[in-house]
Parts: C-alpha cells; structure tokens; sequence
C-alpha cells in the first residue's frame, strides 16, 4: 500500500515533513491530530499514536491489518525489499550551489576568452543542475494528498 492509500482512511491529515504526516486517531475521540504516519525508505509505513492507541487497533479501525503498511519481506529475515532511494534536500542543495558557482567564474571568463575547455565544463555544469532538479522531491504537495486533505 502506498503512503496516498493509506492517508485517504484517516480524518485531519496534515504534512508535517517529507514523508511525515499526522492524523486524527480512529480509535478515540482525537480532537486535534495524535497520529503520526510516516513514510520509510524502505517502505514500510510506520505509525504511533501519541495517546498511547496501539498500532494494531488503529489500523483495525479503519480495515487494515499490518501487512497493508509493510511491503513484501525479502526470505526470512527482517529486511525488506530495497526501493530506490531519493536524494536527501542538502545534497541536492549542494550539488546546485557548487555547479552555480562554476557557472558563474565560467561566465565571467567566456566574456573574455572562451575556450573549448570552459564550453565543455560549462555544459557539463547546467547538465549537473537539470538532473538535480529532475531527482529532487516535487516542490508542491501531489494532487492526491491534497484530495484527502480537502475531505478532512
């Protein structure tokens, strides 16, 4: 089950992070969101809830059981099968600044002499900077959780 999926079962989703959310409890009378949800890498999805409801019952009350939020385990061990894993913020962040700041001394001597050697790490530079763009996480939330927030 995917994290969109599971959030459209909950009342009051709120993102509070990347991956982490918080919704109203089931279980009990939840005035204000005591239900944190958070997608893992590995793609499990984990969830506490701060009065103290158990897991088990929480997903019980809305006809789920543990295997809807954990993915398939890889033999008998505890692992679970690997998903590509997304770039952290920072790194992408970095990579950016860095490749900038190459663009800028680039340009700043193209305007006098340019050579065959700036031409090429000036294109490898903003190659750099779309494939950042491209893997980092969208800017805006996905129409699906906005959805389950306007239901809430």
């Amino acid at each position: 089950m995917n994290i969109e999926s599971l959030l459209s079962h909950f009342d009051g989703v709120k993102e509070t992070g990347y991956g982490k959310y918080v919704a109203r409890c089931p279980v009990h009378e939840d005035r204000s969101p005591s239900l944190a949800i958070k997608e893992c890498g590995d793609g499990r999805i984990l969830l506490h809830d701060f009065a103290g409801c158990q897991t088990e019952d929480v997903l019980a009350a809305v006809g789920l059981t543990f295997a809807d939020v954990m993915p398939e385990r890889i033999g008998t061990e505890h692992s679970y099968k690997p998903l590509r894993s997304r770039f952290d913020a920072r790194q992408v962040l970095e990579c950016i600044s860095h490749e900038l700041m190459v663009v800028s001394i680039l340009a700043e001597r193209y305007a006098k002499v340019a050579n065959d050697e700036d031409d090429k790490r000036l294109m490898l530079a903003a190659s750099r900077i779309n494939t950042a763009l491209k893997a980092a996480p969208p800017l805006r939330t996905p129409p699906e959780i906005k959805a389950i927030r306007r239901a809430a």
